[in-house]
């Protein structure tokens, strides 16, 4: 096993877009969602907090409207291709996000090789989520850590994709790290950086370093045609 991928999904493998604000759309409680993650942005409620209050915005969400909901969102390009090309090359993959555990497992379909993500009751929900299985940002570096540990591997041989703040904490950690369609504060912590639609082109800048055997070409590629 030589290297771990990890990408975050909000934003990277989302495009422009987050799970909750997908289900929100969905349930008519956007502006209600919209509200609380203002109120996250400034500070005013944590992790945990947010966690709580969509759950009780969401009292109408059914396994069958997140299939839907997540079969409908709108997905960067070429996920299916990139994860089968780390698997192809006998390294790992691993999804490490602070949204819903119920949205983000059914990447695993993709062919994600682990989902490390905030743990919710099972819906419809009938319970408040228990707090200590709601993620931050900080355990996203726990996360990638655990795995490498399990896999044998150093920090330096991971690559992180991701697009915000809630990534810095890893960015901060790691040597290769990939922004995807990142805001200002990440890209300056990124060594590379992706602006698109398409997962296969930020994959093979993100291998260009160390060097990677073999490559996994963008459909406008030349050599594809």
């Amino acid at each position: 096993m030589s290297r771990l991928h990890v990408f975050d999904m909000d934003g990277t493998l989302l495009r422009g877009t987050t799970a909750s604000l997908e289900i929100a759309r969905r349930l008519g409680c956007l502006p209600d969602l919209i509200r609380l993650e203002a109120e996250f942005t400034r500070g005013a409620v944590d992790t945990r907090g947010f966690a709580a209050e969509v759950c009780r915005l969401w009292q109408d969400l059914t396994p069958e409207l997140v299939a839907d909901i997540f079969t409908r969102a709108p997905w960067i390009g070429g996920i299916a291709e990139v994860l089968a090309d780390i698997r192809h090359r006998g390294e790992r993959s691993i999804v490490v996000t602070m949204s819903p555990d119920f949205f983000a497992d059914r990447l695993r379909a993709y062919g994600v090789d682990e989902v490390v993500a905030s743990g919710f009751p099972s819906l419809p929900f009938c319970t408040a989520p228990d707090p200590r299985k709601i993620l931050s940002p900080a355990d996203k570096v726990t996360a990638v850590d655990r795995v490498c540990r399990a896999l044998g591997l150093g920090r330096d041989s991971c690559i992180a994709y991701g697009d915000s703040a809630s990534d810095i904490p890893l960015f901060r950690e790691l040597s290769h790290t990939m922004a995807v369609n990142a805001d200002d504060a990440l890209r300056g912590l990124a060594r590379y950086q992706y602006d698109g639609d398409d997962l296969r082109v930020a994959y093979r800048i993100a291998r260009t370093q160390p060097p990677a055997r073999g490559k996994l070409l963008s459909p406008d590629s030349k050599e594809h045609q």
